[in-house]
């Protein structure tokens, strides 16, 4: 694009969400970058060209298929280091890498996050139990190829608020994926998270957030499921991240037990989560981890 096109007032076109004139007017009278370049420089998000997204895909293939193996063990007696072992063995066979196992010291091969648990929860001795809720987060790693995906299960028959916090989570995660389009911003997609989730009486977990995904495990841009309409980066095609809201029956506010990893609602109550890796497509979006909301 030629910036003697683009008015003072218009989107700056290296993406930034910005105005041109507060943006990149008057600092190179050479034709802009693309994308690609810009982005890796400005922000250090890496843009997947065909090669990668078709990596991702596969990887995400994988990861469905496991999470369709822990589906049909999760009942009432099951163990969590049960989950563990499946996905672990499963994973290798076919030939990838369980993406947390050593990641930064924690000690398994996937998340196990029961009831309260909010996130990064350790499988081990501990017994599902009926009307429980269970959180399995599995990232894969195939032929040098990251996609990251999850989902919340009932174990047995579940109570009215283990029921409306998945269904509101599962909602979350597609309204937020939704607004996943060349032009919206980031904060766009956080807003529909933020909005829908409190109109119900849930709140949204701050501290952890979605991530850029494919060529690393975790990759910039962060992906707040709260924020504002227009706020944050522009979305552009080749972009692929993790919407992955997690959220909570009662307040946001969570506390990290000792183990340094296990974070869990300070007050006791559900937390829900859905996740899938997302790519920025010229007129959309893709999932490169699909299952229906």
């Amino acid at each position: 694009m030629n910036k003697s096109k683009v008015g003072r007032n218009d989107p700056c076109p290296c993406g930034s969400g910005l105005k041109y004139k507060k943006c990149c007017l008057g600092k190179d009278d050479g034709p802009t970058e693309d994308n690609r370049t810009a982005y890796a420089r400005k922000y250090k998000i890496r843009l997947k060209d065909e090669k990668a997204v078709e990596g991702i895909r596969i990887a995400g293939r994988l990861v469905l298929e496991t999470l369709d193996l822990v589906e049909a063990v999760i009942h009432p007696g099951t163990v969590t280091d049960v989950i563990n072992t499946l996905v672990h063995e499963h994973t290798v066979k076919n030939g990838g890498i369980p993406a947390p196992l050593n990641y930064r010291g924690f000690p398994k091969s996937v998340c196990v996050s029961v009831n309260e648990v909010i996130c990064h929860g350790i499988p081990g001795e501990r017994e599902l139990r009926e009307g429980d809720i269970v959180n399995v987060d599995i990232t894969t790693i195939l032929d040098g190829y990251f996609a990251d995906a999850n989902k919340t299960f009932f174990v047995g028959s579940p109570g009215p608020d283990a029921r409306k916090i998945v269904t509101v989570a599962r909602e979350c995660l597609r309204l937020g994926r939704e607004k996943v389009r060349p032009g919206n911003t980031i904060g766009d997609i956080g807003f529909a998270i933020q909005q829908y989730a409190e109109g119900q009486g849930c709140s949204v977990v701050r501290e952890f957030v979605g991530h850029g995904v494919g060529y690393e495990f975790h990759e910039s841009p962060q992906m707040p499921h709260f924020g504002r309409k227009g706020d944050g980066l522009t979305l552009v095609p080749g972009m692929v991240f993790t919407i992955e809201p997690m959220i909570n029956l009662g307040e946001r506010y969570l506390r990290v037990l000792d183990d340094d990893w296990t974070a869990v609602t300070r007050d006791g109550s559900l937390s829900a989560q859905f996740e899938q890796t997302i790519l920025v497509t010229d007129d959309g979006y893709e999932s490169l981890t699909p299952y229906d909301l």
